[in-house]
Order: structure tokens, then C-alpha cells, then sequence
């Protein structure tokens, strides 16, 4: 009898050989794929944060340069989780089949997509600790404290590479996720305090950015940044948690319908 798609998870540790096969094919291209994750943020920074910071005052106690970066450590996590888990696994799941040839194997869906997930996550994970390196560089990191980032780059990447595998069990093509970039990505760019604080926002759109995964990481990452314990930190990341347990269980139960039905 086939089990339902909306059984529980039940991945094991075979799930790290996912992980290392696809650690094994990036290595080959580490390089170019590092600097092209760094592109982007940093040109934000340099650009947005020299430029235009030299015609703003401080933000929130802090310069817009440290301001910017804090949340661009988030934002590039973000970038990186969500493409490696949509145009990456889905090159792997639909086009090159790598995940039929591995289901021949002693390996069941749920430690691919597990595999996967937390491929995508760490993935994510050196393009946030990349930004947060070049912030420390500048001089733009004053504390000690802001080593807490660090895990947050992490649980940030599962929570975002949970949303993307969503798209990735729903897409018929790569142009399907042009939708999931136009439709959330990008506003949640502008509504969740990436490039300027929140209470600049209508109330509305504040209650609205109140339910995106970014604005808590954000909210997390600027004042971990700037030397000082985040208010409200334990809501912060339980509702990162949240969307990390919750999207990684609908991809799932989404890939078993596509693949195993």
C-alpha cells in the first residue's frame, strides 16, 4: 500500500550523502559560483552604502553603511538559498534526473529532499558568512556579539531553501520561478528592512512585513550587528523555525504527489 504524501518525514542520516554529492560537483566550480553570490551584495553595499550613505544621516544609531550590511547578510543568505533550491535541485530533479539515479540507490525521497535542504542551507550559509566577513573588514562590525549571526545565516538558509523547494516540487519549468521572484522575493527586498528601517513604512504594509521570514531575520541580524541583544529575539526565531519545519514539510509531502504518485 502506498503511504500517504502527507505522512510524516521520515529522513535518515543517508541524507549527508546527498549533501556531499553535491558539495563534491560545486567544489569544481566553487570559485566563480562564490563570487557570483558576493556580486550582488557587495555592489549593494559599495554602491548604497558609500554612495548614497553620504547623503543620509545615521540610521537607527547606526552609520547607513552598517545599517545596509546587516541586512544584506540576510538578504544574500535569502538569494542563495532560494536559487540553489530552484534552478539548482530542479536541474537535478526534472532535467538531469540525478534524483531518480539516487532513488536506486538505498535512498528514500525523503533523504534527497532532506539532503537537499540542508545542501541549499549551507550553500546559503557561506554567501551570508561572506558578507559578514567583508562587514568585519570595513570596520562596520564593532562587537563580538555579532558572532551570533552566524547560526542565524544557517537557519535562515533552511528557511528560505524550504520555500524554495516548494516552487521546485510545483515548477513545470525554470520560467515558473520567475512568479515566486517577481511575487515575493523581491517585495520582501523592499518591505523588510534590507535598506531602510520598518517604521518608514505605512502601518499596513508594516503588519505585512510582520509575516515575512526575512523582516524576523533582519530583526534579528541589525542589532546582533551592532553590539546589542535583539528585543523580542525568541519570537524572532521561532518564527523562522516556523517557516523552516513548515516549508520543508510541504516540500516534501509536494515532491512525494509529483514523483512517487
Amino acid at each position: 500500500m502506498r503511504k500517504s504524501p502527507w505522512a510524516a518525514p521520515r529522513p535518515s542520516l543517508r541524507l549527508i550523502h546527498v549533501w556531499r554529492r553535491n558539495l563534491l560537483v560545486w567544489r569544481k566550480l566553487a570559485v566563480p559560483s562564490m563570487l557570483g553570490n558576493l556580486a550582488d551584495p557587495l555592489l549593494y553595499m559599495f554602491g548604497l552604502g558609500y554612495g548614497l550613505g553620504r547623503m543620509l544621516e545615521d540610521v537607527g544609531g547606526m552609520s547607513y553603511i552598517a545599517f545596509l550590511a546587516a541586512g544584506v547578510i540576510c538578504s544574500s543568505t535569502m538569494m542563495s538559498a532560494s536559487f540553489e533550491a530552484m534552478y539548482s535541485a530542479f536541474s537535478r530533479m526534472h532535467v538531469q534526473k540525478t534524483w531518480d539515479a539516487i532513488l536506486n540507490a538505498p535512498l528514500t525521497l525523503d533523504d534527497v529532499l532532506f539532503g537537499e535542504l540542508v545542501w541549499a542551507a549551507s550553500k546559503s550559509f557561506l554567501s551570508g558568512c561572506a558578507v559578514l566577513i567583508v562587514a568585519a573588514v570595513l570596520g562596520l562590525i564593532p562587537s563580538p556579539l555579532a558572532l551570533a549571526v552566524i547560526p542565524l545565516i544557517f537557519l535562515t538558509g533552511l528557511a528560505f531553501a524550504g520555500l524554495g523547494l516548494i516552487m521546485t516540487a510545483l515548477s513545470p519549468s525554470y520560467d515558473f520561478f520567475m512568479y515566486y521572484f517577481t511575487l515575493c522575493v523581491t517585495p520582501m527586498m523592499l518591505l523588510c528592512g534590507v535598506f531602510f528601517p520598518l517604521y518608514e513604512l505605512p502601518v499596513a504594509a508594516q503588519w505585512a512585513a510582520q509575516l515575512l521570514p526575512l523582516t524576523h531575520a533582519v530583526a534579528l541580524a541589525r542589532p546582533l550587528v551592532s553590539g546589542e541583544v535583539p528585543p523580542a529575539w525568541a519570537l524572532h526565531i521561532a518564527v523562522l523555525a516556523l517557516y523552516a519545519v513548515a516549508s520543508a514539510y510541504l516540500a516534501l509531502a509536494l515532491s512525494r504527489r509529483r514523483l512517487l504518485t
